[in-house]
């Protein structure tokens, strides 16, 4: 048995009428030789008449080596190892779900790898003990992993092949699949030219922070007058695009009261760190022209001559 190598599913190979990942190897005048890439990159080929519905003028077009692609099994020999695939069958919600279950099925490959070169155990015996069963139980072992961070049922009935797999499993999965919060920005410029203008600014932006609760949490800060940034952190991305439009909807309506203004200059939306880095140089950068505004003032002539 292989250290890194192993089909992700219990049955060798697939059933009939399934939708499979392969990736193209060779292009022929009968079709495209193909690797199935969740049964251990077994060979397959889609036949040049199930390429495509419409008349093939060019294969190159329609497939292109070292692509992968979605397609439906149409026969299986299993003695002499032929597998007959279609691409043409494949519509776009079969290419949805298949890339779904793949991107999954890949990354419990990935733990599963990893755990056995750190513990030096056969990938296959990981699959048999623990994946396969998880699958059986679960629908997908990569369900039950990410479940397993809150319930540490799921791991009952399972008989790990050691406890040096158990432990360096359980550390992966914690590490590779608890969620992380995403930030979510807005950039909005609030002015307000009455009596009372910086006090309505302020206001408006508190509207902006009212809602708050100890899990989610609107924070504005000063770029410069009268831009502002808005951000939260949330493990689901919708909601945080949809706090912080309550938000806006808060400053706007509370500024208006004023005869003020609030105007979205960049929509919520969730940022990277390379984002982050952006706005804190803009902001380093707006805080030094403001200090260098502040030096010339205090330097100016007319001060010169005020007695203490």
């Amino acid at each position: 048995m292989s250290l890194t190598n192993c089909r992700f599913y219990e049955e060798k190979y697939p059933e009939v009428d399934s939708y499979v990942m392969v990736n193209v190897k060779q292009i022929a005048e009968m079709g495209a030789y193909v690797k199935l890439l969740e049964y251990d990159n077994i060979d397959g080929m889609i036949l040049l008449s199930e390429l495509s519905r419409r008349r093939i003028r060019s294969i190159q077009k329609l497939i292109r080596i070292d692509r992968n692609e979605v397609v439906i099994v149409l026969r299986v020999d299993k003695e002499k190892g032929y597998i007959d695939l279609s691409k043409r069958r494949v519509s776009p919600e079969d290419v949805v779900k298949c890339e779904e279950r793949y991107n999954k099925s890949k990354a419990v490959h990935s733990i599963m790898r990893h755990v056995a070169e750190a513990t030096k155990t056969p990938l296959e015996t990981l699959y048999q003990q623990i994946g396969w069963p998880l699958n059986r139980k679960y629908g997908h072992s990569h369900d039950a992993f990410k479940l397993s961070i809150t319930d540490p049922e799921v791991w009952d009935g399972i008989e790990f092949p050691s406890e040096a797999v158990k432990k360096e499993l359980l550390q992966y999965i914690s590490k590779k699949l608890t969620p992380h919060p995403i930030k979510v920005r807005a950039d909005i410029e609030v002015t307000c030219f009455g009596y009372d203008g910086i006090d309505a600014v302020k206001d408006a932006l508190h509207a902006a922070e009212e809602n708050n609760t100890a899990d989610s949490q609107v924070k504005v800060r000063l770029v410069a007058p009268p831009l502002y940034v808005l951000t939260i952190q949330c493990l689901d991305k919708n909601k945080g695009l949809k706090l912080l439009e309550e938000a806006i909807e808060r400053t706007t309506k509370k500024i208006k009261e004023s005869n003020g203004n609030c105007i979205v200059k960049m929509a919520p939306k969730a940022v990277t760190e390379h984002d982050d880095a952006a706005l804190k140089e803009l902001m380093e950068k707006r805080e030094r022209e403001n200090m260098e505004v502040s030096g010339d003032e205090s330097l100016s002539e007319s001060d010169e001559g005020v007695p203490e």
